[in-house]
């Protein structure tokens, strides 16, 4: 398996300009610190709306599951630090998946990547799942890919967190599809053709899947933080 575990969690949100230098700053240095000190955490990557707009997209790989609702976890959700309590008001639109590896082939850090928020159609979860593992298969070795993972949302049994209040609540994705590459254009080619909303479709997805493409910004592991 490409991604470091089988569970991740995928976050999308918008950070306002005023606010993006400050972010850079408390994202990179005390929340990436933070989160990869946590038993479970084993690398972060956030990426920047490619179109240099306000989106961030960003992706923790998980060792399994359940450290979604592991005490150490909850612990920092239910007490974040005064830059958090600071920063989390401007997380705006934020979209949490809190999710299981279903497929995953070839790397999951490149310099781009295209994120998509999908849902199975009625009863057609194994038929999208299998039509898209065949997708993610061929994109390792796919010029100007590297490599793409899916992920489907269960959301623990917890209850809302302090950092969530302080956000408003937050949405997520029922499935989550990264396809992660060098060649923008070979990932913008992708969302326009194989990974289109009528292909997606075509393959078992409900109408209205958002896709967005990003920029690289930062990626650790917990080792490099420790």
């Amino acid at each position: 398996m490409a991604l470091l575990g089988s569970a991740a969690l995928a976050m999308w949100w918008d950070m306002a300009p005023d606010m993006n230098a400050e972010f850079q700053d408390w994202h990179s240095h005390e929340h990436f610190r933070e989160r990869l000190g946590i038993p479970g955490f084993s690398r972060a990557t956030r990426w920047s709306s490619a179109d240099g707009g306000e989106g961030v997209l960003q992706v923790y790989e998980l060792d399994a599951h359940r450290t979604l609702s592991s005490p150490a976890y909850l612990a920092h959700l239910n007490a974040p630090s005064p830059w958090s309590t600071k920063m989390m008001p401007h997380h705006r639109n934020m979209v949490r998946s809190q999710c299981h590896v279903l497929e995953s082939s070839g790397g999951a850090v490149a310099r781009h990547a295209l994120a998509l928020r999908i849902s199975p159609a009625s009863g057609a979860d194994a038929a999208l799942q299998a039509s898209l593992k065949a997708v993610l298969a061929r994109l390792a070795d796919q010029p100007g890919c590297v490599g793409g993972h899916l992920l489907r949302h269960e959301a623990p049994v917890i209850a809302q967190t302090t950092e969530q209040k302080i956000r408003g609540g937050d949405r997520y994705a029922d499935w989550v599809l990264l396809v992660m590459g060098y060649d923008l254009g070979a990932l913008t080619a992708l969302a326009a053709s194989t990974l289109s909303p009528d292909a997606l479709v075509a393959l078992g997805a409900q109408p209205g899947a958002f896709s967005g493409l990003y920029t690289l910004s930062f990626s650790a592991t917990a080792d490099e933080l420790a």
